[in-house]
């Protein structure tokens, strides 16, 4: 048996690079000429009175956000390390929390639109001398700390914030990229608009410069970038959702998609900051076409610290997208991509289905693109589906619904929405169309903020379901556009429809891709992933202990927040199976076909997999992303990989019946 051992995912370079060769170098107390921005243009208490050497003065910030105070260095130097003094007298306790979140950020141009986030006062710092170590290799040369906005303050969002004395230690030299600062374990975010214009609205992009620091600090991305609002009752809230334009396409941090667009979604409802990850992990597992990859970030927007989002891909057409034809003006069959939408009244691409009153967005081709015989196909076409539901011979394979539907990517959408109890399941559903193919495909799935039973209109939703035993979705606590309801509820007429729900159901339970055991272990590996960010973010957003959005319950601490979802999916997996008629199949996994020749298993920091056929396969995290892909493998051979503790789905694509997702959970 021959056997390969490598070390995959992010390829470990082991960096000899040690911040204690900076012992050769003098690191001293860095001098320069003052800069600030000062809204209220003070002639008493002013930004010199802060880095004069004295902490019995002090610069008085007044305003919600944008003073900032800082030193041109002369030249670049790297920063070690960041001594601070708040206002000492009167109320110094108090004065030295209102300190808490600020960023101190390094730059080469002079406007800090290139600006890094080197540090954060991630707790409420003493009333005397508060030291910031700094990890960064590159040098500076601007330096500044930006005031941490009101936003915490919510009892007073005038407060003035006030620092005695502000010092800055290191030594020259322009230094490299080799080791950058994040915030915490997650990737940082940097976005400098043009003159730190704010953000605020949906419809305009404004210019700026992008900076991610990822993996641990050793990958560093910057570009030119255009930003705007995105969402629509997400956009309602304190903390904004955002949409990405880069100037180059790109892999963002290796992600699957070259692409320009991207998206940071801003979870301010859900308090455990993972219901997007959870439900995308477990598209994922059903084997959807494409789902959109979710990474936990950490986000600075102008120095100001913003919270823990989501970096997703926009759902756009493209390769390892929606990856259907991208239309030409002679192109009349496909790819389309479309949304039956309940905000289509904003959308100005749209048609009319009057069988099940739905106003359906056209997503792809755009609006400045589409032809008017395009946008006339694909009305048309969905009537044909529509019409083939509603007639009498709506079952018949060759005439009825199934020769314009897709029933594999539909029931896989209608399970997601199920397990994840998403109200929101036919209020947004998006469906694709490829070139030369009749039928509508469902997917992808987005937006589960509410779900897990985190909607006070379907709340509790296993109560309701033991009492009813009624699908969510299609139930009248269920947020649908037009009929929907009706739409799912012919579907399911179809008898063999529901045998073939069942099918899938089983399969994936049978096959350790769906239980309880490994749904957990998501959950807590996302929540181990998210903790020290989660921690910063509530306390940006201080919402921990207060409903918002449709909260139907108020928990009171993140871990009991994390704790909620796994009782939720404990009930819901049970009500699942004894709705699905689930039985557990007599034979295990290795006595079906090709299985018995495919082994994997976790081994101390890693996964092995062992093979007696010809097969490839990927392995990815439960972000989305994949960290092995398409490795062959031969008759009687093994493979190992060393990887993170976490959750990873195998998936292998080429053996005789078809592709196979196993789940394996490393270094328990």
């Amino acid at each position: 048996m021959n056997k390969s051992v490598f070390s995959l995912g992010f390829l470990v370079v082991f960096i000899v690079f040690s911040f204690n060769y900076a012992m050769a170098q003098t690191v001293q107390r860095l001098s320069g000429t003052v800069i600030y921005h000062d809204q209220r243009n003070r002639t008493t208490n002013t930004p010199a009175d802060a880095l004069d050497g004295n902490v019995n003065t002090y610069y008085q910030s007044d305003g919600v956000f944008g003073n900032w105070i800082g030193l041109d260095l002369g030249s670049p130097h790297i920063i070690t390390a960041v001594d601070f003094y708040a206002r000492r007298d009167n109320k110094p306790v108090e004065y030295a929390g209102r300190l808490e979140l600020g960023i101190i950020e390094g730059a080469n141009n002079p406007d800090f639109g290139d600006a890094m986030a080197l540090a954060i006062i991630s707790k409420a710092p003493i009333a005397g001398k508060n030291t910031l170590t700094i990890t960064s290799s590159k040098g500076y040369r601007y330096v500044r700390f930006v005031f941490p906005s009101n936003a915490k303050h919510t009892t007073d969002a005038s407060l003035s914030k006030y620092m005695a004395e502000l010092q800055f230690f290191g030594y020259a030299g322009e230094g490299d990229n080799t080791l950058l600062p994040t915030l915490t374990n997650l990737p940082t975010v940097n976005i400098h608009t043009v003159n730190a214009q704010d953000i605020t609205s949906k419809e305009y992009y404004l210019n700026g410069i992008v900076n991610i620091v990822y993996d641990g600090g050793k990958q560093f991305f910057t570009d030119s970038t255009q930003i705007r609002g995105r969402g629509n009752n997400s956009w309602t809230y304190p903390k904004k959702p955002y949409r990405l334009k880069l100037y180059n396409s790109t892999k963002l941090m290796g992600l699957p998609a070259k692409a320009k667009n991207w998206t940071l979604i801003n979870n301010y409802g859900d308090k455990t900051l993972m219901r997007n990850m959870l439900a995308f992990d477990f598209s994922r597992r059903l084997e959807m076409p494409y789902t959109s990859p979710a990474i936990g970030v950490d986000v600075v927007l102008n120095g100001d610290y913003k919270g823990c989002y989501q970096l997703c891909d926009h759902l756009d057409v493209r390769k390892n997208r929606i990856d259907i034809e991208e239309m030409k003006p002679e192109d009349v069959t496909g790819g389309y991509h479309i949304e039956i939408d309940a905000y289509a009244d904003e959308e100005d691409l749209k048609f009319y289905n009057a069988a099940y009153d739905l106003d359906i967005t056209i997503k792809d081709p755009s609006s400045s693109n589409i032809t008017a015989v395009q946008k006339q196909y694909i009305t048309s076409h969905f009537k044909k589906l529509t019409d083939a539901m509603t007639a009498s011979y709506f079952t018949s394979p060759s005439a009825g619904y199934r020769a314009y539907f897709d029933t594999q990517t539909y029931l896989r959408y209608f399970l997601i929405g199920e397990y994840t109890g998403s109200t929101d399941t036919f209020w947004s559903m998006r469906m694709y169309k490829f070139k030369n193919d009749e039928k509508f495909y469902s997917g992808p799935v987005w937006d589960f903020d509410l779900s897990f039973d985190n909607d006070s209109r379907t709340y509790p939703i296993n109560q309701h379901a033991a009492q009813e035993n009624e699908w969510l979705c299609i139930s009248h606590r269920s947020s649908v556009v037009g009929d929907m309801r009706n739409f799912a509820r012919r579907l399911f007429a179809d008898n063999s429809l529901k045998n073939e729900l069942r099918d899938i159901y089983a399969h994936y339970r049978d096959h350790q891709v769906i239980n309880k055991e490994v749904l957990y272990e998501v959950v807590d590996s996302l929540a181990e992933n998210l903790s020290y960010s989660q921690a910063l973010n509530f306390k940006r957003w201080p919402v921990m202990g207060i409903a918002v959005h449709m909260n139907p319950v108020v928990l009171g601490t993140y871990a009991k927040e994390v704790q909620y979802i796994k009782n939720y999916i404990n009930l819901r997996l049970d009500w699942l199976d004894q709705k699905l008629d689930y039985t557990p199949a007599p034979e295990s996994v290795e006595n079906y076909p090709y299985e018995k020749d495919l082994k994997v298993w976790s081994v101390s920091g890693g996964i092995c997999i062992q093979s007696n056929i010809d097969c490839s396969f990927t392995i990815s995290d439960v972000f989305g992303k994949k960290v092995q892909d398409l490795t062959s493998l031969g008759q009687q051979e093994e493979f190992t990989t060393y990887l993170p503790r976490g959750v990873y789905l195998v998936h292998f694509n080429s053996v005789p019946h078809g592709s196979f997702v196993y789940k394996s959970i490393v270094g328990k």
